[in-house]
C-alpha cells in the first residue's frame, strides 16, 4: 500500500495529508504558547531586576555659593540667581539676606521691580515688599528667607533647604541662632 486511502469517498472528509507546511497547526500553537511563557517570564525576570536598583531623583545640590559680599550693591536687590536658583539676594545697609524666588500663593515666580521697590507674582497678582513680607494680592504669607552663611573663604554661602518664616518670628523674634542664619550681618 502507498499510504493512500482505500475507502471510497474518504478523500471528501479528510483531504490527503500535503507535505508542502513547514509546521502544522498543532506545533505552531504550541511555538507560540511557549513563546507567549518566555515573554512573560522575561518580562517578569526584567521588573524584578528593576526592583532591585533604587529610583533615585538627582536633583542639584541646594546649597549655592553665589560671590563675595562687596559684588552686591547696598539698597539693591540682586537678581543674578533668579533663574537657575530661584532666589533673590537682597543687601541692606545692615547685612544680606537671601529670599527664595517662589509665591507663597501657588509657586509662581515673581518678578522684582525696581521702580516700584517691590516683587510682583504675575500670576495672580501677589505683592511683596522688598524685606519679603505680602502686602497685596492672595498670597497667604510672606516669602520665605533661606540659609544664608560666609564661608572661610569669605564666599557667601546660600543652603535652599533650611527656610525662615516670618509668621513663624524666624526673621528677627527667634533664638539668636535662627535669625543669625536667616540674615548675614556684614561689619
Amino acid at each position: 500500500m502507498s499510504g493512500e486511502s482505500t475507502i471510497p469517498g474518504s478523500e471528501r472528509v479528510a483531504p490527503p495529508k500535503n507535505k508542502d507546511n513547514l509546521w502544522s497547526r498543532r506545533s505552531f500553537l504550541g511555538f507560540a504558547a511557549w513563546a507567549a511563557f518566555g515573554a512573560f517570564m522575561t518580562a517578569l525576570l526584567l521588573s524584578f531586576l528593576r526592583y532591585l536598583y533604587p529610583r533615585v531623583l538627582f536633583e542639584p545640590s541646594p546649597v549655592v555659593k553665589v560671590g563675595r559680599p562687596e559684588e552686591y550693591i547696598v539698597g539693591e536687590v540682586s537678581e543674578k540667581y533668579k533663574e537657575s536658583n530661584r532666589l533673590w539676594l537682597v543687601r541692606t545697609n545692615d547685612g544680606i539676606y537671601a529670599l527664595l524666588a517662589i509665591c507663597t500663593h501657588l509657586g509662581c515666580t515673581p518678578r522684582w521691580l525696581a521702580t516700584e521697590e517691590k516683587f510682583k507674582c504675575p500670576c495672580h497678582g501677589s505683592g511683596f515688599k522688598k524685606s519679603g513680607v505680602n502686602f497685596e494680592g492672595p498670597a497667604p504669607r510672606p516669602l520665605e528667607r533661606i540659609k544664608i552663611a560666609l564661608d572661610p573663604d569669605g564666599i557667601i554661602v546660600v543652603d535652599k533647604s533650611k527656610t525662615f518664616r516670618y509668621e513663624k518670628g524666624q526673621w528677627d523674634r527667634a533664638p539668636a541662632d535662627v535669625v543669625q542664619e536667616a540674615f548675614l550681618k556684614l561689619a
